[in-house]
């Protein structure tokens, strides 16, 4: 027996039916990353496909009816890769998977509707999502033109219809949403679809769901047994199958690990219904790779190789991202990144453990490329949002500060928060105060906090962060499966400030969005136009407290608003900033293609012909002019905790970022 047939096996549910069944799908869903990874079930991509192949050609399964592929959602981000590609990369993957339908997930649209619409069209297959509706596109149209159904046909015959659905929970944790959704009870939703599926001559009805599995079953539960087969769901990254109300609710696990393979019986006689027989496959390390597919990872991480250089940003003051620095006093580059994460999820604070931050050196002023955020950031667990009290605020400082002086990763760095400690105090009862917006902290108030999963999960220490779902008490508004990782935002954030250069999908939500972060951030001139040599800023930049960010909204038009920012006119702002549609798209998708351009991969600050190493090289020598220069003119550069040179200058391309220490923290 091959490892095809029998490794990672195991049977989830089996019916007494046996022989040539009627219908033969696969499902899938939650997947990020192509390539396999460390511990069993070790995924990646070449396996899966294998799987695949196994199931839609090998000769035990001649005679049978072909394959029909189920997607219940979130491929195009997070991941490092999508971080430079905007889920490009996934594309071809889906599509060679034989992908035939697919829910929208909520990471999905991480990269704004237009960029998902782009996407979803190069796709060969239809993308669903028939309970959230955009008015903008017409009346009962689903967002991004997705339709509300699809109808299969077997390869004997048989039409399953397709009902596509999503959870209310998801839709408030997206910023890039347009205004004015209107969400529709999945259970209801279903209770129209599918009798009209069924007029169409569906025998079999499946819902392809993004949702909790709590909302599967609730949803279940609310039909009428026998309207809808079955629900194959996503969201959740594991693997779990009940039967509810008459209807199987499966999931099948995350990130290529894991699928299901479904076999379909009609039941016999003048029964209606169905019966199934349902395994599992773990794709484990002992199943083969396809060659095919090996070569298009490669061609992907080729590719990813020569987009690392791409310069996406430019900083005009020295980024102090040093271990001695961010895990034992203030850094300004914490201090960025903090205020970036609360502004970009309207909190009233952010933290983040100094460990976050792992380039262990200084970025000088000058261009930033995209390999420096991913190896500054590498991690891959996203910025929660949670509600906690002022004690456990209190707690988690304290965590923060009790191994010193030892350089652990558990010192914080904040947002909108500053505290004092005694060293030599004993570990536990070393913060001397501690205010939130200026004001001291309320014990007993509860604060909305932007932090990492990692410290929400409690690890290092931080268990007064711990969350109802992992067994503490703090609640979660933005969990991590819905969170963006922080060098995605980071990637945005830059993207945002370009005159010459965002990408040619960067939808009017987005550009809400960041307006308003950007509004808040730079209030205290944390930026430098592109081009300019500003006076000094020596002030003190206010602290800004915001209201609790609304979850859900009523419009004038009795529809559902979503999100945390007010619908503002932009058109205006886009002109006078020059970022209108028309300026040059050096961060389009139309760049050299991933996995499928034959020419070879160039960028904006490198040539193709020179390693990453020539150009560290060639930016040393031009730093060395640089200062030379600027010695023989009289000229001092600044000092690596202040930001007062009026020598820096930024490129035309973009504005630079100039963040400055602020007294947050003090050692006393």
């Amino acid at each position: 027996m091959s490892s095809l047939e029998s490794d990672g096996l195991s049977v989830t549910y089996a019916s007494d039916r046996t022989g040539l069944p009627d219908l033969r799908l696969i499902h899938y869903n939650d997947v990020y990353h192509v390539e396999s990874g460390s511990a069993e079930p070790v995924g990646g991509v070449p396996r899966f496909q294998s799987l695949v192949n196994y199931y839609r050609s090998a000769p035990r399964f001649a005679g049978n009816p072909d394959i029909l592929t189920f997607f219940s959602g979130d491929a195009f981000n997070p991941s490092l890769e999508s971080t430079v590609t905007k889920g490009r990369h996934m594309v071809p993957f889906l599509n060679k998977v034989g992908t035939d339908v697919a829910c929208v997930g909520n990471h999905d649209l991480d990269f704004g509707v237009a960029q998902f619409r782009h996407l979803s069209s190069q796709c060969h297959f239809p993308w669903l999502l028939a309970n959230v509706l955009d008015p903008a596109l017409g009346e009962g149209v689903p967002i991004a033109n997705c339709r509300k159904t699809c109808m299969l046909t077997s390869s004997n015959g048989i039409k399953i219809g397709v009902i596509g659905l999503g959870e209310r929970e998801w839709l408030g944790t997206i910023n890039s949403l347009p205004p004015d959704l209107i969400y529709k009870s999945a259970s209801q939703t279903a209770k129209e679809l599918a009798p009209l599926l069924r007029e169409q001559g569906a025998e079999l009805i499946v819902v392809v769901s993004h949702q909790r599995e709590p909302n599967d079953h609730k949803l279940a539960k609310s039909l009428p047994p026998g309207l809808v087969d079955l629900i194959l769901g996503g969201h959740d990254h594991y693997y779990a199958h009940t039967i509810v109300n008459e209807t199987h609710v499966l999931r099948s696990g995350t990130d290529f690990r894991q699928l299901s393979y479904i076999e379909a019986f009609r039941k016999p006689g003048e029964k209606s219904g169905w019966n199934f027989n349902i395994m599992r496959r773990d794709v484990v390390r002992s199943i083969p790779e396809d060659s095919a597919t090996v070569a298009m990872v490669d061609r992907l991480t080729s590719s990813l190789k020569a987009k690392l250089e791409k310069p996406v940003g430019y900083t005009v003051t020295p980024l102090d991202g040093r271990f001695s620095t961010v895990r034992q006093r203030e850094s300004n580059l914490g201090n960025f990144v903090c205020d970036l994460m609360r502004f970009y999820h309207a909190a009233d604070c952010a933290m983040m453990a100094g460990g976050t931050i792992r380039g262990d050196q200084i970025y000088p002023p000058g261009v930033l490329r995209l390999k420096d955020l991913l190896n500054c950031f590498p991690f891959e667990d996203p910025v929660v949002l949670l509600r906690v009290r002022g004690q456990a605020l209190l707690n988690a400082l304290e965590n923060g500060v009790s191994q010193l002086p030892a350089l652990e990763g558990r010192f914080t760095q904040v947002s909108n928060i500053s505290f004092a400690f005694k060293l030599d105090a004993p570990s536990g009862s070393r913060i001397t105060f501690a205010r939130v917006g200026g004001e001291p902290i309320d014990l007993q108030r509860e604060y909305v906090v932007a932090t990492r999963g990692y410290m929400a999960r409690g690890k290092d220490g931080f268990t007064s962060l711990l969350v109802k779902s992992e067994g503490g008490e703090v609640e979660e508004l933005v969990c991590e499966e819905n969170g963006v990782l922080i060098s995605t935002i980071l990637r945005q954030y830059f993207l945002s400030l370009k005159i010459l250069g965002k990408w040619s999908r960067w939808s009017v939500s987005l550009r809400r969005h960041w307006g308003s972060v950007h509004r808040n951030l730079h209030s205290g001139g944390w930026l430098k136009p592109p081009s300019t040599t500003p006076s000094p800023v020596t002030e003190k930049a206010p602290a800004h407290r915001l209201d609790p960010r609304p979850t859900l909204q009523r419009t004038s038009r009795e529809a559902y608003y979503y999100g945390r920012f007010p619908q503002e006119v932009e058109q205006e702002q886009m002109v006078a900033n020059g970022t209108n549609s028309d300026a040059m798209d050096s961060d389009s998708d139309e760049d050299p293609e991933i996995l499928t351009s034959p020419r070879s991969t160039s960028n904006y600050v490198t040539h193709p012909a020179k390693s990453s190493a020539d150009e560290d090289h060639r930016l040393q020598l031009a730093r060395r002019v640089v200062r030379k220069w600027m010695r023989h003119a009289g000229l001092e550069p600044s000092a690596i905790n202040t930001v007062d040179g009026e020598w820096e200058f930024t490129p035309a391309w973009t504005s630079g970022i100039c963040p400055r220490l602020e007294g947050r923290i003090i050692v006393e």
